[in-house]
């Protein structure tokens, strides 16, 4: 079993900062990308930033120069730097993982249980 638990959201004004934290435990042999999704009531979740294992990252266009996320692999958890927020930043932030957590079942995407942005203008 694999659990991914995030932390850190809530609520600041406009121009603040928040970091975001998800940590997976459980049975890893290997993560592969590790990411962040967000989602706002009645819209698709959307990407907001990946990191592979080689710490390439990849940021949706709403959030670059803003975000910054980040990996610590010894303590298999993500990170998401989030400064300058926005009003439209306000969403249900979800972590995501590609673990490798049994050799013969390979590798399955999973989530974290959503932690709550809320950016006050």
């Amino acid at each position: 079993q694999v659990h991914l638990v995030e932390s850190g959201g809530g609520s600041v004004q406009a121009g603040g900062s928040l970091r975001l934290s998800c940590a997976a435990s459980g049975t890893i042999l290997s993560i592969n990308t590790m990411a962040w999704y967000r989602q706002t009531p009645g819209k698709q979740r959307e990407l907001v930033a990946a990191i592979t294992s080689g710490v390439s990252t990849n940021y949706a266009e709403p959030v670059k120069g803003r975000f910054t996320i980040s990996r610590d692999n010894a303590k298999n958890t993500v990170y998401l730097q989030m400064n300058s927020l926005k009003p439209e930043d306000t969403a249900v932030y979800y972590c995501n993982a590609y673990i490798l957590g049994n050799y013969d079942l390979g590798y399955f995407d999973y989530w974290g249980q959503g932690t709550q942005v809320t950016v006050s203008s």
